[in-house]
């Protein structure tokens, strides 16, 4: 019975947001208090349903870590523990994707943003056409081990790459591994955080999480920063993991 009424609250807030126009749902934001609160809340009904167990789709072991555990809503829906996915759902037409963090001590609901992906898929796009006449990648100044700026100019941009950031809505510079990879530069964000934060990080730990922690978008399409002389810095060498 309690199971039933927890389903009918949860949806009233989820159906709540499909009743907005398109146009405005387009422009709703995540609203950490609703909507993450009410997925949340399946996934962990869900976990103590099927002894621990996490309603993800299945991803290659070799995907970046904020982007490696996505919500399976039709999991949770076939299972019974969500009726409606989130307006702000990519799978309802929105423009988040609904991420798991801290899979193996707290598996907490964060979202991807995608209006970061849009910006990157314009970036890519470009490479694809560039390396199919000249093969590598058109790579500018070394930025770290493994890791470059990107010749705009022969990408046929009027400026180095850049993608807003979800945090701060400053334009953060994208780069490129030396697989072939683009990645964000986070690292203005970071600084910022770790100016306002009171908290202690050690080199050689990955200080990503601080921007999850207080905020529900996670920091995607990146690999570990750490912590060097009180700035933060590229860590390449850091296996990521939680």
């Amino acid at each position: 019975m309690i199971h039933k009424i927890l389903l009918g609250i949860m949806t009233l807030f989820l159906l709540a947001g499909c009743m907005y126009p398109a146009e405005q749902r387009n422009q709703e934001q995540v609203n950490p208090d609703v909507q993450l609160e009410v997925v949340q809340h399946a996934v962990d009904l869900y976990r103590e349903q099927y002894n621990g167990a996490l309603p993800i789709v299945t991803k290659d072991n070799d995907t970046p870590l904020y982007q490696k555990y996505i919500i399976d809503f039709a999991e949770l829906r076939e299972s019974g523990f969500i009726q409606m996915i989130p307006a702000t759902a990519f799978e309802n037409g929105g423009t988040y994707q609904y991420v798991l963090v801290d899979v193996e001590t707290n598996p907490t609901v964060k979202v991807l943003d995608l209006h970061l992906a849009d910006e990157l898929r314009g970036y890519e796009q470009r490479l694809i056409i560039y390396r199919d006449e000249h093969t590598y990648p058109p790579f500018g100044e070394k930025i770290e081990n493994n890791i470059y700026a990107l010749d705009h100019e022969k990408l046929h941009l009027d400026a180095p790459p850049t993608v807003t950031s979800p945090y701060s809505n400053e334009m953060l510079p994208v780069y490129i591994t030396s697989n072939g990879d683009l990645l964000v530069d986070y690292r203005m964000d970071l600084y910022q955080v770790l100016q306002e934060e009171d908290v202690s990080y050690q080199e050689g730990e990955d200080i990503r999480s601080i921007l999850v922690k207080n905020h529900p978008v996670v920091p995607a399409y990146s690999i570990p920063f750490t912590i060097k002389a009180d700035e933060p810095v590229f860590a390449p060498e850091i296996e990521e993991e939680w």
